[in-house]
């Protein structure tokens, strides 16, 4: 093959490699010509896009898995396949900030394709599964073949999140920061940064140790790396608001409105005694991100009751989806949590938008996920919004009743319905 013809050929299938890879396309490769069909159109839907302040009747054309239109509405002529949403609530696709899609390498993984039709999710986040001595293999064969994009925040402890029978660091020898920091330089194009749990029933009497060296990793590795940090049932008082002001702006607290007690039954999360901590306020009010994890025992309507009033409001609303807490009371899938902070007074268009334009921005990935602007990637989640008397319960069995309820109908990743519809028939002509 002479030099120019392999010239040819390498632009050729670099070319095409684009336009079929879901993680690096970013815009069509031609413009539409009058008589060029969509793929896909997506008619009649309530279209609710905070990223664009978008609220109305809209259809959606999409080709070659991206966002191509968004017209009052697209001829049927010009539709290959049309997916009738009348009635039904669309938004961009959910992004997870928190989850765990870490199937076979941990002990409570499921896997993301599995979740995308009961969640909405088009964009999951691992929340420290792997370690530096898995993180491959999470790489390799999960997030390699998922349809589903993940990223993920690498754990401190070289092990990765490792619950049971031990948890990952009661031994602090295996938080290597100089090995999570060469993680995090490798892999900047799927890691965001480091999770550390910071619960007394994994770091024992460690203190602030696990979170300064998983910081200290994040300051080595090269570029701005986050943090997220598990906190519920911290040690003591003292040792919750000394991780508070560790915290920099644009990290992320998850489960922030935790109301799990520490090993002796104290209350030592950021409400304490009624009141929220000064320490938590002056984090929210610096830049740190609130996130929920609502998880199998990590939300407490009692924490965010005095919590949100008193100035330290979500800005994720994150599942911490997991073999364990998706069987749990709580039911913590996605739609359910957004759900319940609007039972908590939260309007539809504020519990859209952290669950979709604000982790976008977290993870770097704004403005091209959690939109669904034109050029985007046609990643769509279309929900049922029931009104009508609701009933929710978090993790502490606490009940609160709302007004309004979202379904999970379908999720269409990269311009392609992805598997069964979750509710009532949902026609794809």
């Amino acid at each position: 093959m002479s030099a120019l013809s392999r010239r040819n050929f390498l632009a050729l299938t670099g070319a095409a490699a684009a336009a079929l890879s879901p993680r690096f396309t970013t815009t069509a490769s031609a413009a539409m010509g009058p008589s060029d069909k969509f793929d896909l159109v997506i008619k009649g839907g309530d279209v609710l896009d905070p990223s664009q302040s978008l609220r109305g009747k809209r259809d959606i054309g999409i080709r070659w898995g991206m966002i191509e239109a968004i017209e009052p509405e697209i001829p049927a002529a010009r539709a290959s396949r049309t997916l009738d949403a009348s009635g039904k609530l669309v938004t961009p696709g959910l992004i997870d900030l928190h989850s765990h899609v870490y199937p076979y390498g941990s002990s409570i993984g499921i896997p993301a394709d599995e979740l995308a039709q009961f969640q909405c999710t088009t964009t999951m986040v691992s929340a420290g599964d792997a370690g530096v001595n898995n993180l491959a293999a999470l790489r390799r064969y999960i997030v390699a073949q998922s349809r589903t994009r993940i990223y993920a925040f690498v754990h401190i402890a070289n092990h990765g999140l490792a619950g049971f029978p031990v948890a990952e660091l009661y031994n602090i020898d295996h938080a290597q920061m100089e090995a999570c920091a060469m993680a995090l330089a490798e892999n900047q194009d799927f890691l965001l940064g480091v999770k550390v749990r910071m619960s007394e029933n994994v770091i024992a009497k460690h203190g602030l140790e696990p979170l300064k060296r998983a910081i200290r990793a994040c300051e080595m590795c090269g570029w701005p790396a986050k943090m997220m940090v598990h906190i519920g049932g911290v040690e003591s008082k003292e040792l919750m608001s000394g991780i508070l002001d560790l915290l920099r702006p644009g990290d992320v607290l998850t489960h922030a409105y935790s109301g799990a007690p520490n090993i002796g039954g104290v209350f030592t999360n950021i409400v304490q005694d009624g009141k929220l901590l000064p320490a938590a306020l002056a984090a929210k009010q610096r830049g740190v991100m609130f996130d929920v994890g609502h998880g199998g025992g990590s939300f407490d309507f009692t924490v965010a009751e005095v919590a949100i009033p008193g100035g330290a409001g979500p800005d994720v609303i994150s599942s911490d989806i997991h073999v364990y807490s998706a069987n749990s009371p709580g039911m913590p899938y996605l739609p359910n949590v957004m759900s319940k902070f609007m039972a908590l007074g939260f309007s539809l268009e504020q519990v859209v938008t952290m669950a979709t334009s604000t982790p976008a921005k977290i993870i770097n990935r704004a403005p091209k996920l959690g939109t669904l602007q034109i050029g985007a990637p046609a990643d769509i989640a279309v929900m049922e919004l029931v009104e009508g008397p609701a009933s929710f319960v978090d993790t502490r069995n606490n009940k609160r009743d709302g007004k309004a309820l979202l379904k999970p109908v379908q999720t269409v990743i990269n311009g392609v319905p992805f598997g069964r519809p979750y509710q009532a028939p949902f026609a794809v002509r």
